[in-house]
């Protein structure tokens, strides 16, 4: 993925404009996909998928149900992102389809709480399987582990601000060493099982532990481990032959995720016992310890390895929300300007860190997730809902892929669901999320209807941002998609 520059002698003074450049191959979309969908998940969901399906055999069919899930949503998203050509994901898709008003509230609950938020937990996770080993048999410092994760996150900042080229050949690189990590621990689980070792499959479907109104919070850390089949969307316009690549890319890379968490879970519990899975805090190094001790020390360096991949796949593709939202005249002009030397998108990369710095300083952050969840699935149903609308109110676009409606209809009716159980479940953190959304209604209305905005006001802000623009040395871009 890429910028390029490039200067216009026809205009006086040759004025220097850069644009979009297409570098996103097959082969990256779905090193940046499995590279984000694998992330910190598979090594601690399986403790919350289990504990609220109540049983082996179910909290399989949850993973399960959880990738085919999955899969829908990302060919739904694939229909869109091959007939609405642009960057920026969610938003884009809210903004062409259901209108300014949704697209600005998912863009702002993203800004201000789901993207700090998921980056904050990700990059603590990174910062405690790091070192935790250098603290054995002791836990590591609190303040150790915020900064070695303060220091993980500036780095994937400061890279993806020099380089996109890097960025993405890193991710490339991590994305095969994360499957390396779930081979690991694959391989002695279907060996275990190879020896006869199936005593704790048995009774794997014993309802006597089955909660109805809990099962719903097995979906949410199943769907937790699976988050990130959407950041392809984020980068529409950089991706070579999107109506080929976009498809193919989600396809086979939830194929490949969804086979290997099943292998994993079954591994796991070739190995642990239910029981032994619901009191360990950290299931992957659990598992090693049991089974392969020779490679106990590695794991906690590849689990950190695999988060550290997963924030780069994140923070790599989120700027692209800001960046398109900034040219849609919905967010601060600044945010779509690119750097002048390194054709990166400079200020929406920097400018994420101090909410996410600020997240991280609160440290931990699960409560969080439960009511950020309610956000990101409400946004992502009404994504797909508004694919529905969109084919209705507009049959003549061309559609170079088109799903049957039926999947993105059970998608939505799935999301929906969820976030419906969550109000009954924890209503005080959904209720909470719900609020913060809602803020974005008062800044909606001064930042896209500009003619609210006192004219010294709109003056003052102009100001700052050439200031800021020749600070950060960047420079407004021109759109090219060939």
């Amino acid at each position: 993925m890429g910028f390029c520059r490039k200067s216009n002698a026809k205009e006086e003074g040759k004025k220097e404009t850069v644009f979009l450049r297409k570098k996103i191959t097959l082969v990256r979309a779905i090193a940046l996909t499995i590279g984000t969908v694998i992330g910190s998940g598979i090594f601690i969901a399986p403790k919350g998928v289990l504990q609220n399906s109540g049983s082996v055999g179910l909290s399989l069919v949850v993973w399960l149900a959880c990738g085919v899930l999955s899969l829908f949503g990302a060919l739904s998203y694939a229909d869109l992102g091959t007939s609405i050509t642009k960057s920026g994901g969610h938003y884009i898709y809210l903004l062409e389809t259901l209108g300014p008003l949704p697209a600005f509230l998912r863009l702002w609950a993203e800004f201000v709480m789901i993207r700090p938020a998921n980056i904050a937990v990700v990059s603590l996770a990174f910062g405690r399987y790091l070192i935790e080993p250098l603290f054995t048999p002791c836990h590591a410092p609190a303040l150790a582990v915020k900064l070695v994760t303060t220091t993980g996150i500036s780095l994937i900042i400061a890279l993806n601000c020099w380089s996109i080229s890097w960025s993405a050949n890193i991710q490339t690189i991590l994305a095969v060493l994360k499957m390396v990590t779930i081979g690991l621990i694959i391989v002695p689980g279907m060996m275990a099982l190879a020896e006869g070792h199936y005593e704790n499959f048995q009774n794997a479907f014993d309802t006597s532990s089955l909660a109805l109104d809990k099962l719903p919070l097995a979906f949410y850390s199943g769907m937790f481990a699976y988050g990130g089949w959407f950041y392809v969307n984020f980068v529409t316009e950089e991706i070579i032959n999107p109506e080929r690549n976009i498809p193919l890319s989600v396809i086979v890379s939830l194929l490949i995720v969804t086979l290997g968490y099943l292998l994993t879970n079954v591994s796991y519990y070739a190995v642990l016992t239910a029981e032994e899975v619901l009191a360990s805090e950290a299931v992957a190094v659990s598992f090693v310890d049991r089974a392969f001790k020779s490679i106990s020390s590695a794991i906690p360096i590849l689990v950190a390895l695999s988060c550290f991949g997963s924030l780069n796949g994140g923070i790599f593709a989120a700027a692209r929300m800001l960046f398109a939202a900034s040219r849609e005249g919905q967010w601060p002009p600044l945010f779509s300007m690119i750097h002048r030397r390194r054709n990166t998108p400079f200020p929406a990369l920097l400018l994420m860190l101090p909410l996410i710095f600020l997240m991280v300083s609160i440290g931990d952050l699960y409560g969080l997730l439960n009511f950020y969840s309610f956000s990101r699935w409400l946004f992502i149903g009404l994504v797909t809902l508004g694919l529905m609308i969109h084919r209705y109110r507009h049959p003549e676009i061309p559609r170079p892929f088109k799903v049957p409606l039926f999947i993105p209809l059970v998608f939505t009716i799935i999301c929906f669901f969820i976030v419906g159980m969550s109000l009954y479940s924890d209503p005080v953190n959904t209720g909470i999320g719900c609020a913060i959304t809602l803020t974005g209604l008062p800044v909606y209305y001064l930042v896209v209807q500009k003619s609210r905005i006192p004219a010294s006001c709109s003056a003052m802000f102009n100001s700052m941002t050439v200031k800021l623009q020749v600070l950060m040395e960047v420079i407004p871009q021109e759109i090219q998609t060939y």
